[in-house]
């Protein structure tokens, strides 16, 4: 069977063309480190367009099933039915030397790679391609990117929604209709390269239980210990240190496995050691206490603030200042300093409004000012600087600046030499209007007949601007996701990172840094999420945070000489659930020679949360700026 249309022509994919293994699971919940598996499908699909193989199979978890109002599996159903661990060879054979595609794919290959685990082997899977994140480079006119409203979009037919097979079945016709709209485009794939990893990282992991008290600060010398004071413990010590951890959290404190200017105390038997925490405490005069004068502290420690009694439900809370978005002074060139929020915000739900949707283009808008509202304006060629301030003025104007062509790009300017950019070809074949610089002086509606315009566009965001999140009156409040994309780059990797962060703008604990290496906290309430080699996403449950958690940091660090400036500009978008349509989109292009860049912040106002678009640079690395917010990244 060809899951490829007469008019999609296989000779001619190149680039597009792999042995692919498409993959629906349906699980007990969401968090892959904690729940099951309860039905798995594959379908194989050849470089020709050709179905090669197929199997689905309802499993036993072991567990409870879980929502099954979702998913539509009861116990009784699973009953009987295979364990993952009998069908994972085969499952694994069908993997092998494919490119493993799936709508969300993180979400599936976690849960496979946990379920692997279990059975003790590895996921044969080397390479992933999320369906999700080729349509956000595609940008189709929807209203969303769920798996049913594009296969409406694209025309694939859709009989039983999360049933495991027909949504692969599904997701074979929007992975045809997808690359077809990407050759068309001349979009590179967003592959993910997924190396093995080890057994550990697929161990469940219990939550840390955050701290009750804000840090109060240090103590007096020879004074009591306060609940909420930040804790470090470095070298041998007489007891277990699993049990002095155990005692000091009981009492109230708040252990962390780094030393920052924000840490109370350092406990250490030998003060004069060169360990990390040691010179990082000489450094910043954090106070030396020895293991028995430790013991002898916990029997009276004095009672501390809670977090909740910081935070009055209603109380309007003071706007950060857009100078204080970094925790530490540049070490040299910064961007500029982001100019004042805006007046006026989007209404949450809880004032019973909704977002008003932007006027299309020719609407009364234009006599307002905004004549691209409803554009979406890619800006070609020029220095870097020239480049910025176009981009600028697309935003002031209204209209969206693109960050690379997609099917949502309504008008190109060409700045000097953006005639030679390579995406022109395309351009000139998709027809697009192409305007000099001078167009931006007095735009006029260009002709959007052959465009076709989603019924709500994303709130356009300039650097500074800020918009409330709404949340939902009654029902679970949906998870925001931040997704920063940019231009594929051939030098230098770019890391998106997150800190959640305390009144006093420090992590709470270690594990509130989100990056890479560790990217899921230990509550599961953020995540880092990596949907190919040009955009990552940060995943916020924000009802789910701990009072303690008062912001979170949204930044991008580069690995290696290349700065931002090269890179270009940033495309941020936050949208609620993964599948959801944006609600606000800003583009953050002014960096030079900035190798880390604060992008977003989100931040707790009265009983709402915020989101603030940055785009503040710095010189130095992702080391120092993590330092900054109470975390020490050792090699």
């Amino acid at each position: 069977m060809s899951l490829l249309s007469p008019s999609f022509d296989m000779p001619a994919m190149g680039d597009y063309a792999y042995d692919w293994a498409l993959v629906d699971v349906e699980t007990s919940g969401l968090m892959a480190r904690r729940d099951r598996v309860l039905s798995v499908a594959v379908i194989t699909i050849g470089p020709d367009g050709e179905q090669t193989g197929e199997f689905s199979t309802l499993l036993d978890p072991g567990c409870d099933p879980g929502p099954v109002e979702v998913h539509g599996l009861t116990a009784e159903q699973l009953q009987g039915a295979p364990t993952f661990d009998q069908v994972a060879g085969h499952i694994g054979a069908m993997l092998q030397d494919r490119v493993l595609v799936a709508h969300n794919a993180q979400f599936d290959y976690d849960f496979l790679a946990h379920e692997f685990a279990r059975a003790r082997m590895w996921l044969p899977v080397s390479q992933r391609l999320c369906t999700l994140a080729l349509n956000r480079q595609v940008d189709p006119p929807t209203n969303d990117m769920k798996l049913g409203t594009l296969a409406a979009h694209y025309g694939v037919s859709q009989q039983r929604a999360h049933e495991a097979l027909d949504d692969t079945r599904v997701l074979a016709g929007i992975l045809r209709a997808s690359l077809r709209e990407a050759a068309r485009l001349d979009l590179p794939l967003p592959l993910v390269t997924c190396p093995p990893r080890a057994d550990s990282q697929f161990t469940p992991k219990p939550p840390k239980t955050p701290c009750a008290y804000r840090n109060p600060g240090r103590p007096a010398p020879g004074g009591p210990l306060q609940q909420g004071m930040k804790v470090a413990i470095t070298g041998e010590t007489a007891h277990a240190r699993a049990e002095l951890v155990g005692r000091a959290v009981a009492a109230g404190l708040n252990l962390m496995n780094s030393v920052s200017r924000h840490t109370s105390v350092l406990v250490t038997n030998e003060p004069a050691s060169d360990s990390a925490k040691a010179r990082r405490a000489l450094a910043e005069g954090v106070p030396v206490i020895d293991e028995q004068t430790f013991l002898r502290l916990l029997a009276d420690v004095r009672p501390g603030t809670t977090h909740e009694a910081t935070a009055v439900r209603g109380a309007p809370v003071a706007e950060p200042e857009a100078e204080q978005a970094g925790p530490v002074e540049p070490a040299s060139t910064t961007v500029p300093a982001a100019p004042a929020p805006e007046a006026a915000v989007l209404p949450t739900a809880s004032s019973g409004a909704p977002v008003p949707a932007p006027r299309r283009p020719g609407s009364p808008a234009g006599a307002l000012g905004k004549p691209l509202a409803g554009h979406r304006v890619l800006v070609l060629g020029g220095t870097h600087a020239d480049a910025v301030a176009a981009r600028t003025r697309v935003v002031g104007l209204g209209g969206s600046a693109a960050v690379n062509l997609s099917a949502g790009v309504t008008d190109v300017v060409l700045l000097p030499e953006g005639e030679g950019d390579r995406r022109m070809k395309r351009i000139t074949a998709l027809g697009l209007p192409v305007h000099d610089l001078h167009w931006l002086d007095s735009p006029t509606a260009t002709d959007r007949n052959a465009v076709a315009l989603r019924p709500q566009e994303p709130h356009v965001m300039p650097r500074g601007g800020v918009i409330d999140l709404p949340m939902p009156h009654g029902g679970p409040a949906p998870e925001w996701y931040v997704t920063a994309g940019w231009a594929p780059q051939s030098d230098g990797e770019i890391d998106v990172v997150a800190f959640l962060l305390d009144e006093d703008g420090q992590v709470t604990f270690d594990e509130d840094f989100i990056f890479y290496g560790a990217p899921e906290n230990p509550a599961g309430t953020a995540r880092l999420l990596t949907g190919g080699p040009a955009e990552q996403t940060i995943a916020l449950d924000l009802a789910s945070l701990p009072p303690a958690t008062r912001k979170i940091v949204v930044a991008a660090a580069i690995d290696g000489s290349t700065t931002f400036g090269t890179v270009g500009a940033i495309q941020i978008g936050a949208a609620p659930g993964s599948s959801g349509a944006p609600l606000a989109r800003a583009t953050l292009d002014a960096a030079t020679t900035e190798r880390t860049m604060l992008l977003v912040e989100i931040y707790r106002r009265g009983p709402v949360w915020r989101l603030r678009a940055v785009g503040q640079g710095y010189d130095h690395g992702l080391d120092a700026l993590a330092r900054g917010y109470g975390v020490d990244i050792t090699d």
